[in-house]
Formats: C-alpha cells, sequence, structure tokens
C-alpha cells in the first residue's frame, strides 16, 4: 500500500470530520523503522511499534467496502503485527463521537482507560478522545 492510497482511503473513511491525513504525512511516518502499515487500498491500518507497546495511529476502511469485515479483519492484522514485533500491549484514542469505531474496539477486547477532553478539533466544534488499550499475545 502506497501513502498516496493510504491518503484516498483515509480522506474517503475521515470525510467531514475533520483534516484527513496528506500522502507526505503517510510516507513521512512510514520512513521510521517503527511504524508499519498492514490492509490494502479499501482498508488499511497505520501503527507505531516501541518496545514492547504498538500504539493504532490511524485505521481507515473506504465507505464503499464498509459493512464487510474489513474493519475487524484491519484491526486483527495490526494487532498481528505488533505481536510480530515483540508487543504486549496496544494502545489507542477514538473520538467520544465515532460509535462504530468504539464499537469494533470493544468487541476486539478494547477497554477505555481514559479520556482527553476536547482533543479532536471537527467543523462542528471539539470531541473528547478517549483512549482504549488491550494486552496482545
Amino acid at each position: 500500500m502506497t501513502p498516496e492510497e493510504m491518503a484516498t482511503c483515509h480522506a474517503r473513511a475521515f470525510a467531514g470530520q475533520g483534516r484527513a491525513w496528506s500522502e507526505q504525512e503517510f510516507a513521512d511516518l512510514l520512513e521510521s523503522p517503527h511504524v508499519f502499515a498492514v490492509g490494502e487500498a479499501h482498508a488499511f491500518a497505520l501503527g507505531r511499534a516501541v518496545a514492547d507497546e504498538a500504539e493504532l495511529l490511524t485505521i481507515a476502511t473506504d465507505p464503499a467496502h464498509r459493512r464487510k469485515g474489513l474493519g475487524r479483519e484491519t484491526l486483527s492484522a495490526f494487532e498481528a503485527g505488533a505481536v510480530a514485533r515483540g508487543v504486549t500491549r496496544a494502545f489507542l484514542e477514538v473520538s467520544d463521537e465515532n460509535t462504530g469505531a468504539i464499537a469494533l474496539y470493544r468487541a476486539a477486547g478494547y477497554a477505555e482507560t481514559g479520556r482527553r477532553k476536547g482533543y479532536y478539533q471537527t467543523p462542528d466544534g471539539r470531541e473528547d478522545a478517549l483512549l482504549m488499550e488491550k494486552a496482545l499475545g
């Protein structure tokens, strides 16, 4: 998956929810030896693994391909990629307004561990970020 494909999918997935990440931002992140990507052009995840912890930086599914299990498959591939890198805990943050993503993460075993008030700037104002984590492997 190329940075261009990631940027296109990300823009579609997050349309109307704030600024999508650019091709250059994806390219810059992927230059780090700690950052890894899983997925394909219609659904992908980008993560960072350092020591025994991984952070899910973003996960995106093109709206035209939702409701087919791609989000669940991509999250599972992220976790497998993290475990292959020696990770034992995964962390993420998600807008408290993103009920679909929250349901996905809870179904996958992530638990809420905190909240960042007003963390996300959106066209409609500010949204809180839920912090979630899960033990892996």
